[in-house]
C-alpha cells in the first residue's frame, strides 16, 4: 500500500517503506488518449507463445531534467524512436514490471495486488537512478490503458492479459551518468501458459558455475540486465536435459531462485516440524508478489510452520535421503505456481516428490487463481 506519512518539504513525500513519490509526477487526470484507427484481430490463445502478440494501444510518459514529467498519453501501439547513444542500450539503465489483468466469470476485469508492483517498480527506479513518480497515478494510467484495450483480456480462466510497464534511461550521450531523459511506457499482451509443458513439473539444473545475483547487486530489483545475463546459463541447462536453472549462491550452495521464479520447499525440517520455507529477502532475492501472497495465505491457514530461511543443496539432499521433502515449487506472475519434479546436481538426478492432485502447490494455485479471476472475493483484487 502507499501509506504516505511524511512530508520532506523538497517536492517529494516519503512513504512508510522509505520510497519517495515525486509530487510533481505526471497525473492520470492529464492523460491524453489517441485511439488507433484500425484494430488488430484477436489471437487464438491455443498454443500462443508467451509475449508474442500485443494489443492495439500503449501508454507512454516522457521525462527530462529540464521540465520534468510530461503528460501521459495512450497511443496506438508502435515502435519507439530512440537516440543511438541511449543509455538503456549501452549501460542497461532500464527496468520493467510484470503484472496481469484477469477476466472473471462475471465479465469483470481485475488486477491482482497491483500496488505491490508499483512499489517494486519505484524501488527499482531508485536503484537505477531513474526519476521518481507517483505510484498511484501510474496505476490509474495503467487501469485506463487496460480499459481502452479491455476486449483483449481473454474470456478464459486459463489465460490473461499480461501487463509490462517498462522504464528506460534515454540519455542521448555515451557518458556513464544519471540520465537527464527517460521514457516510461506500458504494453499489453494476451497470454496463456508460460511453460510449454503447462502445469507439469519442471526439471532444474543446479550448478554454482553461474550466479544470478550477489550481495550489494541488483538481484532484488526487476532490471533487464538480471535476465539477459541469465540466458546463457538457461541454454546450458537445456543442454543437460533440464528446463530451468536452479540458481545457487555461496560456497555452501544456497538455493535462491528457480529460473525467473521464487522458490519454495515444503518439507519436514531438521527439527521434525512441517514447514513451508523460502529464501529470505536479503538483497539477492526478487521480492515477488506471488511469493508474498503465498506466504500470507499459508500463514493465515496456520496449518504448518511458514518461514523465510536459508536453504542449501545439502539441506535438500539430506531431506530427500531421509524422506522429509514433500514438495518443491516455483512461484511468479507468469506461471503462478510451478511444481519441480527433478533437480540435476553434481551429476546426480534428485527426484522431488510431486503429486499432481491434493498437493500444496495445486492448493495454492487454486486459492490464488480463484482470487485473480474473481471466484473468491478479496481485497487483493482491484477492479478495472
Amino acid at each position: 500500500m502507499l501509506n504516505v506519512n511524511l512530508s520532506c518539504g523538497t517536492g517529494a513525500e516519503v512513504s512508510s517503506n522509505g520510497l519517495v513519490d515525486n509530487i510533481h509526477s505526471f497525473k492520470a487526470s492529464d492523460l491524453e488518449i489517441d485511439l488507433a484507427q484500425t484494430q488488430k484481430p484477436k489471437p487464438d490463445l491455443t498454443g500462443l507463445a508467451f509475449g508474442t502478440v500485443f494489443t492495439d494501444h500503449m501508454l507512454v510518459v516522457e521525462w527530462n531534467s529540464q521540465v520534468g514529467w510530461q503528460r501521459p498519453r495512450i497511443q496506438p501501439f508502435g515502435n519507439l524512436s530512440i537516440h543511438p547513444a541511449c543509455s538503456a542500450l549501452h549501460y542497461a539503465v532500464q527496468l520493467f514490471e510484470g503484472m496481469k489483468a484477469y477476466r472473471g466469470a462475471d465479465n469483470r476485469v481485475r488486477l491482482f495486488r497491483p500496488e505491490l508492483n508499483m512499489n517494486r517498480m519505484r524501488k527499482s527506479a531508485h536503484r537505477a537512478c531513474l526519476p521518481g513518480f507517483d505510484r498511484a497515478e501510474l496505476l490509474e494510467c495503467i487501469k485506463k490503458l487496460v480499459e481502452v484495450d479491455e476486449e483483449w483480456v481473454p474470456h478464459s480462466d486459463s489465460a490473461s492479459l499480461y501487463i509490462r510497464p517498462t522504464f528506460l534511461g534515454t540519455e542521448p550521450s555515451l557518458g556513464v551518468k544519471k540520465p537527464s531523459q527517460a521514457l516510461l511506457y506500458v504494453i499489453l499482451s494476451p497470454v496463456g501458459s508460460y511453460f510449454s509443458t503447462g502445469a507439469k513439473p519442471v526439471s532444474l539444473w543446479a550448478d554454482s558455475k553461474y550466479i544470478r545475483s550477489w550481495k550489494g547487486g541488483t538481484g532484488d530489483c526487476k532490471m533487464g540486465g538480471n535476465y539477459g545475463a541469465s540466458i546463457f546459463a538457461q541454454y546450458e541447462a537445456v543442454d543437460y536435459g533440464c528446463q530451468q536453472v536452479l540458481w545457487l549462491y555461496g560456497d555452501d550452495h544456497q538455493i535462491t531462485e528457480v529460473g525467473t521464479m521464487n522458490l519454495f520447499l515444503y518439507w519436514t525440517n531438521e527439527k521434525g516440524e512441517e514447514e513451508l520455507a523460502t529464501p529470505p529477502l536479503d538483497g539477492i532475492i526478487l521480492p515477488g508478489i506471488t511469493r508474498q501472497s503465498i506466504l500470507e495465505l499459508a500463514q493465515k491457514w496456520r496449518e504448518f510452520k511458514v518461514c523465510e530461511r536459508y536453504l542449501t543443496m545439502s539441506d535438500l539432499r539430506h531431506g530427500l535421503k531421509e524422506n522429509r521433502v514433500k514438495e518443491m515449487f516455483g512461484s511468479g506472475t507468469a506461471c503462478v505456481v510451478s511444481p519441480v519434479g527433478r533437480v540435476l546436481y553434481q551429476g546426480e538426478n534428485l527426484q522431488i516428490p510431486c503429486q499432481q492432485e491434493n498437493s500444496l502447490a495445486s492448493r495454492l494455485m487454486k486459492e490464488l487463481t480463484d482470487i485473480q479471476y474473481g471466484r473468491t472475493l478479496s481485497e487483493w483484487s482491484l477492479l478495472v
